[in-house]
Formats: structure tokens, sequence, C-alpha cells
């Protein structure tokens, strides 16, 4: 160490006596004045440098460990029906028969799985027409004031607490369905146009950084063709934005698919196939979050739960793969 010290302090004295041009700072140097331990030892951006990328590294890390220890988790008690209390994955996921208190061959959770479904599809129906539609006004027709007007709102009703459209829903929505189609009003349709409204800003937003990602000389070139503002938009804008619209879409329904409380509040909670759009059902979090608190933990009742929070992970993970799929689409 002290040996490539010394060469280090000969390499610089030999620079600082040769040097042609005098420079400001190493006028006044002598051979003798250079410090090669300060040289050889790490400056203080140096340190903060190593700093910055430890805390960025352990961050990581620590993301990486928790999301594998949720998953490893609800795995572990999630399969614990198929492997511990021996359920058979078939009925499982085809049976409607759904009482876990009274053995195995009742565990099927067939009707939580089609109303879920149901219930995120019919709103991602509903909501994305006017997602598209208010991001066009947004981006296409309205002013700078009056899209911002509108992105208020939007984020708005993001802010709003889940609880707050499920009362909304309860008070509102399922006495309107029970006047004017009879039965109960609890129900999917209850369910989906709570779903609506709270699905609505997501998709809207991603659908106006879709239509904003678009470079202006497509819209230029079609002006020039002499396309109408409605065909430029048509022709031009939506099918360039479309594997966005797409992505947003399904960030939506994965919003819809996961959503629990709200749903909770206006679907009636009765674990029956859907018979018809007003007819009180379960979905997969509707039941997680009534049932989860009557349960003792280790046994079949608890372990069908953590079933269908395995169900959930599921799903999300597929959401996230769709998402990345269209992605990559869209940029080919």
């Amino acid at each position: 160490m002290n040996k490539r010290k010394d060469e280090l302090k000969q390499i610089v004295n030999e620079a600082i006596a040769n040097q042609e041009v005098p420079h400001v700072k190493l006028n006044k140097i002598g051979p003798d004045d250079v410090d090669v331990d300060k040289l050889t030892k790490p400056s203080k951006e140096t340190r903060q440098e190593y700093w910055g990328k430890g805390l960025t590294y352990f961050a990581i890390g620590l993301i990486i460990v928790l999301v594998v220890s949720i998953i490893g988790f609800i795995g572990a008690h999630g399969l614990s029906t198929f492997f511990v209390d021996h359920v058979n994955v078939f009925h499982f996921l085809t049976s409607t028969d759904w009482d876990p208190g009274d053995g195995k061959n009742h565990v099927g959770a067939a009707a939580m799985i089609v109303t879920s479904f149901a219930v995120t599809l019919l709103a991602a129906l509903v909501a994305t027409p006017f997602a598209i539609a208010v991001a066009l006004f947004m981006t296409e027709y309205t002013s700078k004031k009056g899209a911002n007007f509108l992105q208020s709102v939007m984020e708005l009703l993001v802010g709003i607490p889940s609880v707050v459209y499920g009362f909304l829903g309860l008070t509102i929505i399922v006495p309107a369905i029970r006047t004017i189609f009879g039965g109960t009003g609890f129900g999917i349709l209850a369910a989906t146009l709570v779903l609506f409204v709270m699905v609505l800003p997501t998709i809207t937003s991603l659908t106006v950084d879709a239509l904003k990602a678009i470079p202006k000389h497509f819209r230029q070139a079609s002006a020039a063709l002499g396309a109408t503002h409605w065909q430029t938009i048509y022709k031009v804008v939506l099918p360039v934005a479309t594997p966005r619209i797409l992505t947003a879409v399904i960030f939506g329904m994965a919003r819809a698919f996961g959503e629990a409380l709200a749903v909770q509040m206006v679907i009636g909670n009765a674990v029956l196939m859907p018979q018809n759009l007003i007819s009180p059902s379960a979905t997969l979090t509707s039941q997680l979050t009534s049932q989860m608190g009557n349960t003792v933990m280790g046994t079949l009742p608890n372990n069908a739960l953590w079933s269908l929070a395995l169900l959930l992970l599921i799903m999300s993970l597929v959401f996230n793969f769709l998402v990345r799929l269209v992605g990559k689409k869209g940029q080919k």
C-alpha cells in the first residue's frame, strides 16, 4: 500500500514539475505539497453516492421481501384447503355449494367466481364508453381550464372512500332498483352501478394520458389531407391510442375485481349462482370481508377463505400480465 502511494506521489510530482501551461490553482504548489492520502481517500460526494446506492438497494430488497412474503403467506394458507383438508380443486372451482362448516364436500366457490367476473366485466363495459367520451372532450374539444376542472372532478371521485360509495349505493341505487324492477334491489346490477362510478376516474385518467401521448403531427397530417376533426379522432387518434386505452380498461377491471366494502354493501352477500342482475349474490371479496372475522385460524372454513384470497391474488397477477402484454403490443 505504501509503495503504491509513493508511486502515485511520484507521478503527481512529475506532472506538477513538468506542466507547460501554468495553472492558477497549481501555480503556487510545489512537488512536496501534494497530499497523497487525501487523493486516495473517498471524497464526501463519493460517500454520499455510496449511501444513496445503499439505501436504494435496501428499499428494493425490502419491497421484494414484502412481496414474496405476502405471496408465500397467502399461498401457504390458501393451499392448505387442498393439501391439509383434502378438498378437490376441481370441486372447489366448479361447485356452487358453499358451506365449509359442513365439511370438505361443501366448499364450492363457482358462484362467487362467476359473480366477481360478471360484476367486473359489466362495470368495465359501462364505464369504458363514458371514460373515452370524457377523455376525448378533455383532450380534443374543451379549453385548458375546462380540462383542468374535469381533472379536478376525477381526482375528487378517486379520493372518496369506498364506504361512501357503498352507502350511497345502499341508500339510493338499491331502493331505485327495488322500485323499478322489483325484488330486494340487491344484486349484480347495484354492484355494477357502484363500481361504474368507482372505476370511471381510473379509466378516464389513463385514457387522457394515452390521448395526450399521441404526437401532434399525426393530427396535423390528417388535417392536411382534408379530414374533419371527428374523422381525425375516429380514424387516427383512437386507433393509435387503442393499446393504451385497453391498458386503462384492464387497470379499471383490476380495481373493480378487488373492491370489497362497497360491493359488499349492495350485492346482498348470498352465496348463490346469480339468476339475473337483480338477485342477491356474493363476490370473492364480499365473502372474505363478511366472513373472515367469524372463523377460527387453521380450520376448514378459515382455510377456504384463504383460498378465495389466493384466487384474488392470482387474478391480480393475471391482470398485471395482461397489462404488460397489451403494452408490449402497443409498442410494436
